[in-house]
């Protein structure tokens, strides 16, 4: 079956795991043929005895509407997290996880996976009940390769506008994140444009 992308984005108050919180992420279901699946975003509480970034927190402090947004109506992570493993669940198709860059956003939701439910964002190869297809798909790796361009130089600011969906990147995760998934159908179409089959030069 097609995968569906679970294209995601999140927003933390530190980059210590553990010692500092993700605040809020979002995602978007996606195919690669830019069919939507649904949506999925959350507010955390932060973690007990946890503490805020202060380089984090001044970066923050630019960007209050972002800010508000991501704290706003917090949850508790346990229940966030055993939510989103049922909304996973739930898609009709084996789900990939994606990111813009999967190194970042990705370790913020394994490491909260782990914590909180019985899953991961990469599990043991023997695992049977797994959450995720794969290791997961680096949209920033992608889109370097399809554009032939330095990973320095795919960011979210280098990027045409209509290769976003001319979805605003404003830091509140679900704006972010439905400005990659578009990113991500673009990546695809373009490569499929490019590609040989397998056994080709």
């Amino acid at each position: 079956m097609v995968p569906i992308y679970i294209v995601t984005d999140i927003e933390c108050d530190g980059l210590t795991l553990g010692e500092n919180s993700m605040i809020a992420f979002a995602c978007v279901a996606v195919g690669d043929d830019g069919r939507r699946y649904g949506e999925f975003e959350a507010v955390l509480e932060p973690l007990d005895g946890a503490s805020r970034d202060p380089d984090t927190m001044r970066w923050w402090t630019s960007r209050p509407e972002a800010w508000a947004a991501a704290t706003r109506n917090a949850e508790p992570a346990p229940s966030v997290m055993m939510r989103f493993v049922r909304w996973i669940k739930a898609m009709p198709a084996p789900s990939v996880f994606a990111a813009h860059p999967l190194a970042f956003d990705g370790i913020w939701i394994d490491f909260y996976l782990r914590r909180f439910t019985p899953y991961a964002v990469l599990q043991n190869h023997y695992d049977s009940d797994k959450l995720f297809f794969g290791t997961g798909l680096c949209v920033r790796s992608f889109a370097a390769a399809i554009t032939g361009r330095p990973v320095s130089e795919c960011d979210v600011s280098a990027y045409p506008k209509a290769w976003l969906g001319e979805e605003e990147h404003t830091h509140r995760a679900i704006d972010d994140a439905r400005g990659y998934a578009n990113l991500l159908v673009t990546l695809t179409q373009l490569s499929r444009k490019r590609a040989a089959p397998y056994g080709t030069a």
